[in-house]
C-alpha cells in the first residue's frame, strides 16, 4: 500500500497532523481546570461547545473542499486556529467558551481530508487495506496526542501548552497546503463540474451507516471511561496508561489483520461484534483479566471503523465525497459526545459492571434497527448519470 503514490506522504502528515487536533480536548479541560482553576463542569462545558462546533462544521467544510478544492478550505481553518489558539489562554471563560465552538466549527478537517484523499489515490479495489492502515495510524495518534497534551501542560503550564497546540494545527495546515494532495481520483474533475443532488446519494442506507458509525465511537468511548473507572475502583490508577495501551495495540493488531484480508466485512458484522463482546466483559473481576477480555473487541476496534469509511466510499460519488465524509465525522464525534455522559450515569448509578453492559447493547441495537435499511444500499452514482441528471 506504501508504494503506491501519493500515499506515503499522504498518511506521514496524517499522523502528524491528527496529533494536535487530538489533543485539543484533553488541553483545554486541562486549561480550565489548572490554569484557569475552575471545575469539571466548566471544564466540559468548553469541551463540549468544542465538539459541537466540529460536529457542525465538518460537513460544511467538507462540501466547500467538494466545490473549490483543498487549499482555499485549509486556508481558510488555518488563519481560525491561529487567531483563536494565539489568544485562548488570555481569554475569560466566557469567551473561551464562545471561541472554543468557533474554532470547532471551523477545525483543520485533517480526518475527512485524509480519508476523502486516500479514496482519491488508491483503487477501489484497494481502498480496504488503505482505509485499515489509516484506522492503524489513527490509533497510534490517540496514544501520543493526549499524553503529550498532559506532559506539556504538567512541564510547561497551560497556557504554554495552548500555544504548542495552536502552533501544531498551524503546522498541520500549513503541510497539507503544501502536499495539496488530490481529492478526486484519476479522470474526474478536482473542483466544479457536476454537483451530485444530496437526494441520489444521501439515503436510508447512508444514514443507517452513520446511525453505526455513532455506535461505534459511542461504544468505544464507553468501554475506555468504564476501563478508567474499574482502575480507579481497584486502587490501580497508575496502570491507566498501561492498560489503554494494551487496548490500543490490540486494536492495532486486528486493523493489520484485517487489512490483510483478500475480502472485507460489513460494518453490521464489525461493529455489531464489537458491541457484543463488550456486553459481558463487566462480568470480569480484577483489571488485568478486564484488560485481557477486551482485547477480542479491541481486536475490532480499527476494522470498524476503517469497514464504514470504506463502504462510504463506495456509496457516494467523487463529487460528494468532501461533504458525506463530513457527515461520517459528524456521527463519529456525537457518538463520542452522547458516550460521556450516558456511561458517567451508569457507573454512578449502577456500576462498571452494568455500564458495560448497556452501552454495549445500546451500540447492538443501534445495529440491528440499521439492518433493515441496509438492503436497500444505494449503488455508486456513475459519471454519466451525474451528467444527465445536473446538465
Amino acid at each position: 500500500m506504501l508504494a503506491v503514490p501519493g500515499v506515503r506522504p499522504l498518511l506521514l502528515v496524517g499522523i502528524l497532523a491528527r496529533i494536535p487536533v487530538i489533543a485539543i480536548g484533553v488541553t483545554l479541560t486541562l486549561h480550565v481546570v489548572t490554569g484557569m482553576k475552575l471545575g469539571f463542569l466548566q471544564a466540559g462545558l468548553v469541551g463540549a461547545a468544542s465538539t459541537g462546533g466540529v460536529a457542525l462544521g465538518a460537513p460544511i467544510t467538507g462540501r466547500f473542499v467538494d466545490r473549490h478544492g483543498l487549499r482555499p478550505v485549509m486556508a481558510v481553518t488555518t488563519v481560525a486556529q491561529l487567531a483563536f489558539w494565539s489568544s485562548a489562554a488570555f481569554l475569560p471563560y466566557w469567551p473561551l467558551v464562545g471561541g472554543a465552538f468557533a474554532a470547532g466549527v471551523l477545525a483543520l478537517p485533517v480526518f475527512n481530508v485524509i480519508r476523502q484523499c486516500l479514496a482519491a489515490a488508491v483503487p477501489a479495489e484497494r481502498r480496504r487495506a488503505a482505509f485499515a492502515l489509516d484506522a492503524m495510524l489513527v490509533e497510534v495518534s490517540y496514544m501520543v496526542g493526549p499524553a503529550v497534551a498532559v506532559a506539556a501542560t504538567t512541564t510547561f503550564g497551560s497556557d504554554r501548552t495552548m500555544a504548542l497546540v495552536g502552533l501544531g494545527l498551524v503546522g498541520s495546515g500549513t503541510a497539507l497546503l503544501v502536499l495539496n494532495p488530490a481529492t478526486r481520483g484519476g479522470g474526474e474533475p478536482e473542483t466544479g463540474g457536476a454537483v451530485v443532488p444530496r437526494r441520489q446519494w444521501l439515503t436510508p442506507a447512508l444514514l443507517a451507516l452513520f446511525g453505526v458509525t455513532f455506535a461505534a465511537t459511542f461504544v468505544l468511548t464507553a468501554t475506555e471511561l468504564n476501563l478508567v473507572a474499574v482502575l480507579k475502583a481497584d486502587a490501580a490508577t497508575r496502570w491507566t496508561g498501561l492498560a489503554l495501551a494494551v487496548w490500543s495495540l490490540s486494536s492495532l493488531v486486528g486493523g493489520f489483520a484485517y487489512g490483510s484480508l483478500r475480502r472485507g466485512l460489513s460494518p453490521l458484522v464489525t461493529i455489531g461484534c464489537m458491541a457484543a463482546l463488550t456486553v459481558p466483559v463487566g462480568l470480569v473481576g480484577p483489571w488485568p483479566l478486564l484488560c485481557l477480555a477486551l482485547v477480542p473487541s479491541g481486536m475490532l476496534c480499527a476494522p470498524a471503523l476503517s469497514t464504514t469509511v470504506d463502504t462510504l466510499s463506495g456509496w457516494v460519488p467523487a463529487a460528494a465525497r468532501g461533504e458525506a465524509m463530513g457527515l461520517h465525522s459528524t456521527a463519529l464525534t456525537l457518538g463520542l459526545a452522547a458516550a460521556n455522559p450516558v456511561t458517567g450515569f451508569l457507573i454512578d448509578h449502577t456500576g462498571t459492571g452494568w455500564a458495560f453492559a448497556v452501552t454495549g447493547l445500546v451500540s447492538l441495537i443501534v445495529v440491528a434497527l440499521a439492518v433493515p435499511l441496509w438492503r436497500r444500499a444505494p449503488r455508486p452514482v456513475q459519471p454519466e448519470a451525474v451528467a444527465a441528471t445536473t446538465g
